[in-house]
């Protein structure tokens, strides 16, 4: 694993490749959240670092999972290790056929699901189930050929391919949560919107909300009045390009995100009624 690390890092270098991973995560989870509002990540105009500052969050658990696994991992190989050295060989042989016929029926499998894709790629759990099989079991092949000796040990290209395997199933792993952990963040800002910015805003044509949360007042017409409908009951989503990404105080399944530009509208954020 050093000699492959030190050939990544002359490729790229570790900085950028971790920058872009962050950036990759954080975009996956940021665009699950606001598609749940209907609001496409990429209108929004988000800088690479607003991408990557929202990355932790979803890759928290993650990382949490992976080192806690790795740490597993690596004292189940020394206590296995050292149960192989103390038995005859001929059990040691057993033992590698069992390790290596387990790996190879969960990458099996892990084929057929995906090669059935068409069929059940609906299924809610198919991009979790699929690279946790792809993974262990490329992982159970790789570690029981690490441990094979004479003929039966396969050649280091087979061994670097099968951690290539882990490596990219973890990474879709990952994907998953983070892109799960954006859908969880969005019902559980629907849940409380309240904790949004609450603005007023003001507008020269009517916004035709529609929505019993959204309070329109109309003005009558004045001479020089450019803003003649003011709306309440509105929370500031996000912002980007000059556009204000607007949700109801209270949101229901059938819910509308409004998109505000800034030149046609007056927008005012409500003050807390809460004195110091």
């Amino acid at each position: 694993m050093a000699r492959v690390w030190n050939l990544v890092g002359t490729v790229v270098a570790p900085a950028t490749l971790v920058s872009a991973l962050l950036f990759y995560f954080g975009y996956v989870s940021a665009r699950a959240q606001f598609a749940y509002f209907g609001v496409d990540v990429d209108t929004l105009g988000f800088s690479t670092q607003e991408f990557v500052m929202r990355a932790p969050q979803p890759l928290l658990v993650p990382t949490l999972v992976l080192l806690l696994g790795t740490a597993a991992l690596v004292w189940g190989n020394g206590a296995v290790r050292r149960r192989l050295d103390a038995v005859p060989s001929g059990s040691a042989s057993r033992w590698l056929v069992v390790l290596r016929s387990a790996g190879a029926v969960l990458l099996g499998v892990a084929l057929v699901l995906l090669l059935a894709f068409p069929l059940v790629g609906s299924w809610p759990a198919f991009p979790l189930v699929t690279p946790a099989l792809l993974g262990v079991g490329a992982g159970l092949l790789a570690r029981g050929a690490t441990w094979a000796t004479g003929r039966s040990r396969p050649g280091r290209t087979t061994i670097v391919l099968l951690v290539l395997v882990v490596v990219a199933s973890v990474f879709w792993l990952t994907a998953t949560l983070a892109q799960w952990s954006g859908t969880g963040q969005a019902k559980a800002l629907a849940r409380d919107l309240v904790s949004l910015p609450a603005v007023v805003v003001d507008t020269a044509e009517p916004l035709f909300a529609g929505d019993p949360a959204v309070v329109e007042t109309t003005f009558p017409p004045e001479e020089g009045q450019t803003y003649r409908y003011r709306y309440r009951g509105l929370r500031l989503l996000a912002e980007g390009d000059g556009r204000l990404f607007l949700v109801p105080e209270r949101w229901s399944p059938s819910g509308s995100t409004f998109v505000v530009d800034f030149d046609r509208a007056r927008v005012r954020f409500r003050f807390v009624d809460d004195p110091p």
